[in-house]
């Protein structure tokens, strides 16, 4: 196993130039480096599988957290906002980690073959995991970094060896979770619509009700299983978002924050500053002053 993941560090770290992450032509398939420990990261994390070959990393859901290294990989399965932060990284060992946006289409055949071999299970839990790594898996990820360096075999290979790290995740521990990412009519995939929606409409007011609608649920079932797989709220995920857009738009555009804070839905610059600080740490003049003052911030800004 260690030289399986001596030989993932080798692949990631050659064909990663820069900071942050890096898209390759290998569908789904990103590369991240990061030469030193990084600041918190609040992200929208969706549906992926991180894969780490060096370093160590912390990412909180809620009140949730969830660590990992190289013995270890993580599965996201629905749009959640989230803390991510690299714990453990120097220019010598950088931190290295893949993610594989997971599709699910190709995941929802892969179970149409399985059929009734593939356990079922309609508890929900959260949309975040962690669970030890298999030979397996690890083999058909370094495979698929393999195709980085391939690109005239990327067209044949890769949708061979994408489908075989899927399958593999299937076989493991986390079965469980991407049968609900999978199942048009699970409990997650309805929660998930209700998410899609926020995401939409997060500078806008609404009722439970009328998310509740959206997701084809009851109001008490979808506040139920909502906080199972976000470990939050629906008012507290639409916070989370209206306040990361936010600090977006005061961090790239300048924005001030009175207009930040309007243009995601509050009406009061008073509470909009209060629940900032409450999440950020800092009122928003002085928290982009700190993130101005992170080297790594502006490369560090995809999790997993």
């Amino acid at each position: 196993m260690f030289d399986k993941i001596d030989e993932l560090k080798q692949l990631i770290s050659r064909n990663t130039t820069k900071e942050g992450a890096t898209d390759t032509d290998v569908p789904r398939l990103s590369l991240i480096r990061l030469n030193a420990p990084s600041c918190k990261m609040f992200v929208v994390q969706e549906p992926s599988i991180g894969i780490a070959a060096q370093g160590h990393k912390s990412v909180v859901l809620g009140d949730k957290t969830f660590e990992y290294n190289p013995s270890q990989f993580l599965a996201v399965s629905v749009d959640v906002p989230v803390i991510g932060q690299v714990l453990k990284a120097t220019p010598e060992e950088p931190y290295l980690c893949l993610r594989l946006d997971i599709n699910t289409k190709l995941l929802s055949s892969i179970i149409t073959e399985l059929n009734s071999d593939f356990p079922r299970n309609n508890e929900v839990g959260p949309g975040i995991k962690v669970a030890p790594i298999t030979e397996e898996l690890l083999d058909a990820a370094i495979r698929y970094v393999r195709l980085v360096e391939d690109p005239e075999a990327i067209p044949v290979l890769a949708p061979l060896v994408e489908k075989e790290i899927l399958y593999r995740m299937l076989k493991s521990d986390q079965a469980s979770l991407l049968w609900h990412i999978a199942q048009g009519e699970s409990r997650m995939r309805q929660v998930n619509r209700a998410i899609d929606w926020l995401k939409k409409n997060f500078d806008k007011p609404f009722s439970i009700m009328e998310l509740a609608s959206v997701a084809g649920m009851s109001s008490s079932s979808l506040h139920q299983h909502f906080k199972a797989i976000t470990n939050m709220s629906p008012l507290n995920y639409q916070k989370q978002l209206r306040l990361q857009h936010a600090r977006q738009l005061i961090f790239t555009e300048s924005m001030d924050a009175a207009t930040a804070g309007h243009a995601v839905g509050y009406e009061s610059p008073s509470q909009f500053s209060r629940e900032y600080k409450r999440l950020f740490g800092a009122p928003p003049k002085q928290d982009i002053a700190n993130l101005l003052a992170q080297p790594t911030f502006a490369d560090a800004s995809s999790s997993v």
